[in-house]
């Protein structure tokens, strides 16, 4: 089997991070960063067979790529610790892998589980992601909050879902917006923008108009109207940040 290596990242993850491991157990290298967590998660991927680097936080981005920089493979496969590879697409990345054909990274379907509910719409899905990569093609963005890979190279496409357990709770869910929303309101404040009356009033709006009927989120029923709502949240708070650091 090409060899694989496995990378993640971490910080009180101790809920997540065995079923995580468990799901790629069949990859030969597993490289998990952890930032310093206060529970058990370090210890719990150490038994699982990880390579555990304790590292001070730095940002996504700067995490991820000295995760990357530990790896003994050619072959990457990114993961967050909320999410799980299903056997179908474990067997679909062995094969990509293996091919001599293949391309420079693979995107896979992401199937999102929100509170209590798998989510089938809202653009949440399939909601392509790529995560497996060569090494020596990608390298991860600078982006304060969700950074993504940039790949030189085509990018294939497989089938099978990567599971994400995101939010099981509101309580989670918002503690994470707050976080987030700075974030990404410091990039915008630093990129030179400037948060608008027209931002506040109309981003909102149609980012609940997109997910809401455009991307069909209430097949999703109640849950799905609710995730299109805390959406519009998301970008008003952004926004609202954004005028504050510029007020």
């Amino acid at each position: 089997m090409t060899p694989l290596s496995v990378i993640i990242i971490t910080r009180d993850e101790e809920r997540n991070i065995a079923a995580c491991l468990d799901s790629v157990a069949w990859a030969d290298d597993l490289v998990v960063v952890d930032a310093a967590s206060a529970d058990r998660t370090a210890d719990i991927a150490r038994e699982r067979g990880a390579r555990v680097f304790i590292e001070e936080w730095r940002g996504f981005s700067a995490a991820k790529t000295f995760a990357l920089a530990q790896t003994r493979n050619a072959w990457v496969l990114w993961l967050d610790a909320d999410e799980r590879v299903t056997p179908g697409l474990a067997d679909e990345l062995r094969a990509a892998i293996a091919d001599p054909a293949a391309c420079a990274a693979y995107r896979m379907p992401r199937k999102a589980y929100f509170l209590g509910t798998w989510i089938r719409h809202c653009g949440w899905y399939p909601g392509h992601v790529t995560r497996l990569f060569r090494a020596d093609a990608a390298r991860f963005s600078d982006a304060k909050v969700h950074e993504a890979l940039e790949v030189r190279g085509s990018i294939g496409t497989l089938r099978g879902d990567l599971l994400h357990f995101t939010d099981d709770n509101l309580e989670h869910y918002f503690a994470k917006l707050n976080r987030y929303t700075s974030l990404a309101a410091d990039e915008l404040h630093g990129a030179g923008k400037r948060g608008r009356l027209r931002d506040l009033l109309l981003r909102p709006a149609f980012v609940f108009f997109k997910m809401y009927l455009l991307k069909a989120g209430f097949l999703d029923g109640l849950h799905g109207y609710v995730l299109c709502r805390l959406s519009a949240n998301y970008v008003f708070a952004k926004y609202a940040k954004l005028w504050e650091r510029g007020a």
